[in-house]
C-alpha cells in the first residue's frame, strides 16, 4: 500500500494533507525517515510513526498494564535486540505500543494499546494527565528541596515541576517519597532530584491517570477491565 494512502487509512489525514506530512519528514518507517508519498509498505508487518507517535490500523482496540521490570526497554521495536515491553504480549497477532516511556531502569505501570486517540490525549500535556511514582533517593531530602521541585526546575529550557510529593519513609540514608507529575520529559524524576541534589536510586511508577498498578506483580500483564477503560477515557475526554 501507498504511505499516503497508509495515513488515510488510519484516519490520520486527506491523502493530500498525508502527502504534505510525507514530504515534510513528519513520518517514519522502521525507525528511517520516508518522504516519498508513493512509498509502498505493508501494514501489517511495517512500523509506521508520525513525529514519532505509531500510527494504528486495527480496527479492534486491546488494551493492557504491565508491570514493567527493570532493564526492560519501553518501545515495540528495538534493532540492538533487547526485551521490550510488547515482548509480554502473548496474542502476537496484536501489534500494540506503549503509552509514553519508562526508562531502561525504572519498573512499574505502562499501558499498552493500538488504541491512538486515547495515547494521544494521555500523552499530551494540554490534557494533564496524573503520572504518580514511587521514588527513592540517597539522603534525607529537606522540605525546602521538595518546595523546590513543586515551584519548578528547569530542564531543556523549560520549568518541570512536581504537583504533589508525600514524603512515604525518611532517614539520613534514604527517602522515599511519592510524587505526581503532569509532565513527559526524559528522565524528568530522576533528573528533577538530582537538581536538588539527591540521587534517585529506586523508581516505580504506581499509576497514570485514574489506572493504579495494585495487584499485579513485576513482570505480570494483564487487559484492563471495561471499567477501567471507561475511567482512562474519561480523564481525558473521551
Amino acid at each position: 500500500m501507498r504511505l499516503d494512502a497508509a495515513l488515510g487509512k488510519a484516519g490520520i489525514a486527506s491523502r493530500r494533507k498525508a502527502a504534505r506530512l510525507i514530504e515534510s519528514r513528519h513520518v517514519k518507517i522502521n525507525g528511517n525517515v520516508v518522504n516519498e508519498k508513493g512509498f509502498h509498505i505493508n501494514i501489517s508487518e511495517d512500523r509506521i510513526t508520525l513525529d514519532d507517535k505509531p500510527v494504528f490500523f486495527e480496527n479492534k482496540k486491546s488494551y493492557y498494564v504491565l508491570n514493567k521490570p527493570a532493564g526492560v526497554i519501553s518501545t515495540a521495536g528495538d534493532e540492538r535486540d533487547r526485551k521490550k515491553v510488547t515482548d509480554y504480549i502473548s496474542e502476537k497477532e496484536l501489534r500494540l505500543y506503549p503509552v509514553g516511556r519508562l526508562d531502561k531502569d525504572t519498573t512499574g505501570l505502562i499501558i499498552l494499546t493500538n488504541d491512538g486517540d486515547l495515547t494521544y490525549r494521555l500523552t499530551h500535556p494540554r490534557f494533564r494527565v496524573d503520572r504518580v511514582y514511587e521514588v527513592t533517593v540517597k539522603g534525607r531530602v529537606k522540605s525546602e528541596s521538595a518546595l523546590r521541585l513543586k515551584d519548578g526546575i528547569v530542564i531543556d529550557g523549560r520549568s518541570v515541576m512536581a504537583e504533589k510529593i508525600v514524603f512515604k519513609k525518611s532517614s539520613p540514608r534514604r527517602t522515599v517519597l511519592i510524587v505526581t507529575m503532569r509532565e513527559g520529559i526524559k528522565r524528568e524524576v530522576r533528573r528533577m532530584f538530582k537538581a536538588v541534589g539527591h540521587d534517585v536510586v529506586g523508581l516505580k511508577r504506581i499509576a497514570y491517570g485514574s489506572l493504579r498498578l495494585k495487584g499485579l506483580k513485576e513482570g505480570e500483564i494483564r487487559p484492563l477491565t471495561k471499567d477501567e477503560i471507561e475511567k482512562l477515557k474519561g480523564c481525558v475526554g473521551l
